[in-house]
Order: structure tokens, then C-alpha cells, then sequence
């Protein structure tokens, strides 16, 4: 599997989900911050003291905030940040949160390991 050193931030309220990919991606040699939900996330976001996160891989619907919403407001103050969306919800429910659109990453979920850190592999070599 793909190796890597960069900050990256998880943000999924599932906490087996959220869980298993901090772990893998520290594995791999990834600095993980991990997030509870949207909120928390900016939160994390705006006060990690440390080399820049590079990547955020969110669920999309999430209580509190979601993280397309998220994702706008820490777009603004790291306009180079890559997102990458998660989500397990159908089709029709990931479009009404916008994530659809064909500039945006999406991973399904469930995914397997590999198929996690080849997707964030190839963001962050993008």
C-alpha cells in the first residue's frame, strides 16, 4: 500500500469508521488528525500547530455539520487544501449535499484499506 508523511485530517462521526482509517493511514506514515464531526474538524483545522494538513477526508452527512459545509469554510482559509468525501448514503442523497459534481473526490464507503490510501496516495500526488 501507498506510504506517505503528510498531515492529514479524518473527519467521520462513525467511530469504527473513523477508527479504522486513522489506523490504517498511520500506518502508512500519515500524521492523522482525527474528527468527531464537521465542527470539530474546523476546529482541529484552525488550531493544529505543526506541518499543514494537506488532505481532509470527510463523511458527508454528519451531526452538527456536515462535510461539504465544513469543507467551504476551511476552502477559504487554505484555498489549496484537497478534499476527499466519503459517504455511505445513496446516489440521491450525497447529490442534495453537492458532493457529486465532477470536480469533487468521493470514496464510497464501505472501502477497503488499499483502495483508501491509493485514493489519498493520488490526491495528494495530484
Amino acid at each position: 500500500m501507498p506510504r506517505g508523511t503528510e498531515t492529514l485530517l479524518v473527519v467521520e462521526d462513525d467511530p469504527s469508521v473513523r477508527h479504522l482509517a486513522v489506523e490504517v493511514l498511520q500506518n502508512q506514515g500519515y500524521h492523522v488528525l482525527p474528527a468527531i464531526n464537521g465542527q470539530d474538524g474546523l476546529s482541529l483545522a484552525q488550531t493544529h500547530q505543526g506541518p499543514p494538513i494537506r488532505l481532509v477526508i470527510t463523511d458527508v452527512v454528519m451531526p452538527v455539520m456536515g462535510g461539504k459545509v465544513m469543507s467551504e469554510w476551511l476552502k477559504v482559509t487554505y484555498p489549496g487544501l484537497k478534499i476527499l468525501f466519503t459517504s455511505g448514503y445513496t446516489d440521491d442523497v450525497i447529490s442534495h449535499h453537492g458532493v457529486l459534481d465532477a470536480d469533487v473526490d468521493f470514496l464510497p464507503k464501505p472501502y477497503a484499506p488499499a483502495t483508501l490510501t491509493r485514493k489519498v496516495r493520488d490526491l495528494l500526488n495530484a
